[in-house]
């Protein structure tokens, strides 16, 4: 696929969610700063293609300067091979029943509407709609020479794992399906997952 084509589609796309979207994104910032301290908007440093640093942005949906230990254990595990995947109504790269999470960053994490603020990412050109997910620069450190393929496109704010059943992937599969992705690549292949978000989202699979 064109990376011009690709471009475009992300900046018509984004653009436009954004514009719809901006009463939600208006009540769940105000939402998160009036149930629990600190900022409505999450920063964090992931890597983007050619594991090139970005700041990236979501809904904040745990509690302001919540230590992560106990998550950064969960991923090493998963991603090793020490733990196999349990399950449940988060995401795969997130910790069950994690107490850090607020009531309302609960909710927002079973809809996924702690995503949307990516919308701003993908039009500064540092994510894609569809593409890898955004790592972490010490998430990276444990991948292999193969899953560092997954690094050849910019990362989506949704993507082939997340439609394929994420919740009962192990993160080793969700990283091959990573590579696949960026293997596969074509407009038709992004407008098929994009299809394929909405539906998953209704049913918390993705």
């Amino acid at each position: 696929m064109s990376a011009v084509v690709k471009r475009v589609l992300d900046v018509v796309l984004a653009g436009a969610a954004l514009l719809v979207l901006a009463p939600l994104l208006a009540a769940v910032w105000v939402a998160v700063r009036l149930t629990s301290p600190g900022p409505a908007v999450f920063r964090q440093e992931r890597l983007g293609r050619d594991e090139k640093p970005f700041t990236m942005y979501k809904f904040r949906s745990m509690t302001a300067g919540a230590a992560d230990g106990a998550h950064r254990a969960y991923v090493r595990a998963m991603l090793t091979g020490e733990q196999p995947r349990a399950g449940g109504e988060s995401g795969l790269y997130k910790l069950e029943r994690d107490p850090r999470v607020t009531r309302v960053g609960g909710w927002l994490r079973r809809t996924s509407l702690d995503e949307l603020p990516q919308l701003v990412n993908v039009l500064r050109g540092d994510m894609s709609l569809v593409g890898p997910r955004p790592v972490l620069a010490w998430e990276a450190e444990l991948f292999t020479a193969q899953q560092r393929a997954r690094f050849a496109a910019r990362p989506g704010l949704t993507g082939l794992w997340q439609v394929s059943g994420r919740a009962r992937l192990t993160m080793p599969q969700a990283l091959a399906l990573d590579v696949e992705y960026v293997r596969r690549q074509s407009l038709w292949l992004d407008l098929t997952i994009l299809a394929r978000t909405l539906p998953a989202l209704r049913r918390g699979t993705a």
